[in-house]
């Protein structure tokens, strides 16, 4: 009997052999590449290949650099957010009668790119920059404290276990049961008057000690909570056992064995508390238990805008397109990074 080497020819039979030594040699050398990179080097490799993560970290990293360079900006385009500018001379004629400003779309101008703040007549672009800068930065401190208490927290309770794994669970639950958002409101004036005379104007520097102290002390929970769920699953595995037969101390296990296995959800758990927490902060500044009137801040910008929005509906959009843009570029940066510490996650 013919085989179909045969009948094709000695030609098909060597193209075959090509084709199939290719492949292989693809595979080899996809599998040597593979080998030679560490986990790190993997889930670089994963995240640049989704283009939504990249440029969400554009738009992060973009936003950061605003908000740290906020005064040179400023010093550049020749405002601050902080100038009256209908008392500047040269500019007494920016707003109408009834403190509207004139112009298109809020006053929007070569000279004031982001228009003019209704009845003071302060710079909309700098105090959006400076506003950037003080949501932004104070969320990233409640945000590094928080995640650090919640993986200690959670680390204790889930490696240990047992009574002490009880105690800490029925203290978070304990602060779990508060209402975050009234008790940011009701504390608020209660923190600040720790330190300063109700009667006294507050400085600017104990409301956001008075910020970062409330949003920590209710900010922890759910990364304890994660950390604890993560830690009790891995401490039963094998390499963990074997590093307890072996005489390895506690602290070495959990620095070397347990930690490094959980990185991943507190990775991924911390980009989603960061947004949360500029939103916080806003709504703080927006119920009037933030920063006072003279700190630019997102949420007294928002809270500007929703007296006059029926005389000026513009003084709102770029603060409200910027918060939109960042908040939806951190959480798009979050999913992306999950997706390239763990593939089987991939959306």
């Amino acid at each position: 009997m013919t085989s179909p080497t045969e009948i094709e020819g000695p030609e098909a039979s060597v193209a075959l052999d090509k084709d199939a030594t290719a492949e292989t040699e693809a595979a080899e050398e996809t599998k040597q590449g593979h080998q030679g990179r560490s986990p790190g080097q993997l889930m670089w490799m994963r995240f640049k290949r989704d283009r939504v993560g990249v440029v969400s970290a554009f738009v992060v990293v973009f936003f950061f650099l605003i908000g740290a360079l906020a005064p040179v900006i400023s010093s550049l385009y020749g405002k601050d957010p902080y100038t009256l500018y209908p008392s500047v001379p040269g500019y007494e004629d920016i707003l109408d009668d009834f403190g509207m400003p004139y112009g298109t779309f809020g006053g929007v101008s070569g000279e004031f790119w982001f228009g003019i703040e209704p009845n003071l007549g302060r710079d909309v672009f700098t105090m959006l920059l400076y506003g950037i800068r003080t949501s932004l930065y104070l969320a990233v401190v409640v945000t590094v404290l928080s995640v650090l208490t919640g993986v200690l927290i959670g680390m204790v309770g889930g490696f240990f276990g047992g009574k002490v794994d009880y105690w800490l669970g029925r203290v978070t639950d304990f602060f779990l049961a508060f209402p975050s958002q009234l008790f940011f409101i009701a504390f608020m004036p209660v923190v600040t008057a720790l330190f300063v005379d109700p009667r006294e104007e507050t400085p600017t520097y104990l409301r956001a000690v008075a910020i970062v102290l409330v949003m920590w002390f209710l900010g922890w929970m759910g990364m304890a909570r994660l950390v604890r769920s993560s830690a009790l699953t891995i401490r039963e595995r094998e390499f963990v056992e074997a590093a307890l037969v072996s005489g390895a101390s506690r602290w070495r296990i959990v620095r070397k064995e347990i930690l490094p296995n959980i990185v991943t959800p507190i990775l991924v758990q911390g980009t989603y508390m960061l947004p949360s927490a500029i939103l916080s902060i806003a709504f703080l500044s927006y119920v009037g238990v933030g920063f006072n009137e003279s700190t630019p801040d997102w949420g007294r910008m928002f809270s500007i805008g929703s007296k006059i929005y029926e005389q000026d509906p513009a003084f709102m959009f770029f603060p409200g397109i910027a918060l939109v843009v960042f908040i939806l570029a951190f959480n798009l940066l979050g999913d992306s990074v999950r997706d390239a510490f763990d593939p089987k996650t991939g959306r």
